[in-house]
């Protein structure tokens, strides 16, 4: 979590975000967009000089348009609510009670297809890192890795050495909400974690770091040097989409649904709560089923 300064943020705030850290079980990502997402609609409070303990439900829809004016995504929005609902539910547990908020309805959200690679475009940027380096062969198994077993990026730089299972190929993970789940690699990715643990890892790791993914000192990698690994990998090819860790693993479920492996299994994969967050890869395969079955089926040539 990022350190906040407390000398312009109201206690009962600060504290708030103390009770994130210490009670909550989500991620790092989720508490830090709920600190900032309370912290920017403190400061429009101030701005409009409104009490934010009594605000009224016509204030809190006014905040809401303003989002709406700054032209936020639905789902941003749907989440600044959630943590501003969350932040005075905190405050009715300390004896101040407000449930504004808590009348908006939440912004309807469009189904917005999650975007993968092709299978050509994942052997294209796995031909990137250059091998003969170490930073070249940490980068190779960071992209094995996201493609070979789905995983959340948050939880790739969670790995510790510790936790891979190699007789098993397998690797114990922190999910969302610190739910542990057990993820499999195969044969490739072994190749390529044995690679860089002999090689790269050893000429990387001066401080004797128990974490699979360092950087160039030797320290932790962090989820922003994962993404700016794959804006520099992305540069370097012909592909012209945005390159992010999320779309290998929209990647992985959709080739997976493609070869035919059933909906559970993925869920289970991902380590998604309900089939609901899985249910989204079936309309990009069922796109492709639609234009195989045109391109295929006799009848439909004609």
């Amino acid at each position: 979590m990022s350190h906040i300064n407390t000398d312009q943020i109201p206690k009962e705030i600060t504290d708030f975000i103390t009770y994130l850290e210490v009670e909550k079980n989500d991620s790092d990502y989720t508490m830090l967009n709920y600190q900032n997402d309370v912290i920017q609609f403190y400061h429009y409070c101030m701005d409009h000089h409104i009490a934010y303990q009594k605000i009224t439900y016509l204030q809190a829809r006014g905040y809401i348009n303003d989002l709406y004016e700054k032209k936020e995504k639905a789902t941003s929005i749907s989440r600044k609510i959630s943590a501003i609902r969350s932040f005075y539910r905190y405050l009715a547990n300390q004896g101040i009670e407000n449930y504004s908020f808590h009348l908006l309805k939440l912004p309807k959200k469009g189904k917005r297809l999650p975007k993968f690679l092709e299978y050509n475009e994942i052997d294209e940027i796995f031909d990137i890192p250059d091998l003969n380096t170490p930073l070249g062969q940490r980068n190779a198994l960071i992209l094995e890795m996201l493609y070979a077993t789905g995983m959340r990026v948050g939880e790739l730089v969670s790995i510790q050495v510790g936790d891979i299972n190699h007789s098993n190929q397998t690797i114990k993970i922190l999910g969302k909400g610190n739910k542990e789940r057990i993820v499999y690699y195969n044969k490739i990715t072994e190749k390529r974690l044995n690679f860089y643990l002999k090689e790269g890892r050893e000429k990387l790791n001066s401080n004797g770091n128990p974490f699979l993914f360092l950087n160039h000192r030797g320290n932790q990698l962090t989820t922003r040097g994962v993404e700016l690994i794959m804006d520099q990998v992305i540069q370097k090819t012909s592909i012209t989409k945005h390159l992010t860790p999320h779309m290998l693993r929209h990647s992985f479920a959709t080739h997976l649904l493609n070869e035919g492996c059933d909906l559970l299994s993925v869920q289970e994969l991902l380590g998604h709560e309900s089939l609901s967050a899985t249910n989204i890869y079936t309309h990009i395969t069922n796109d492709r089923m639609k234009d195989v079955y045109l391109k295929t089926h006799p009848r439909a040539r004609k």
